[in-house]
């Protein structure tokens, strides 16, 4: 296991769409095991493939309490219905010094496969719907700053060119 480094807003190679997994065997095993070790260590709730540079549609999840670790892994995740309406403060380990309000469906279907390539299909709601819909748009190259308005954005995008220059200087 490895910790990975987490791209950061504005790198582009957050806006790359993922490919479908296609092999389920050792080098998607290591590739999971580093994005858990990646996000425990951040911490986060969630990770895609995305966030460390790996264009394969794989996110991996723990919405459990801290001390329980339940970690839960998505490969070709693909929201199938939704349902519902929630507004609620978003952040993510990509986009530094920034949480937003963010408007979600409440319950979604979902379609994906484990890491050894069964199929899963599953419903969920309120919170964990919200972290994976959060995360199957990075597999899309979509951040949540893209749901917020765009003075809001703006703001940010200041806020963070004034935070890089005196992290250079």
């Amino acid at each position: 296991m490895a910790i990975r480094k987490i791209l950061k807003y504005p790198d582009p190679l957050l806006r790359t769409k993922a490919a479908p997994v296609t092999d389920f065997g050792a080098e998607l095993e290591q590739l999971v095991a580093d994005m858990a070790e990646t996000m425990y260590d951040a911490p986060g709730a969630g990770l895609a493939a995305t966030q460390i540079g790996v264009h394969k549609q794989v996110v991996v999840m723990d919405v459990s309490p801290p001390e329980q670790k339940e970690l839960t892994v998505l490969v070709n995740p693909e929201i199938v219905e939704m349902e519902g309406e929630v507004i609620d403060v978003e952040g993510c380990l990509s986009v530094i010094e920034f949480s937003a309000k963010v408007k979600r469906a409440r319950w979604i279907k979902v379609r994906a496969m484990d890491i050894k390539g069964k199929p899963l299909h599953f419903e969920v709601e309120d919170w964990d719907a919200r972290v994976i819909q959060h995360e199957v748009d990075h597999l899309l190259g979509i951040l949540y700053i893209d749901h917020i308005s765009a003075l809001k954005r703006s703001l940010y995008k200041k806020k963070l060119k004034k935070l890089l220059k005196e992290q250079e200087g």
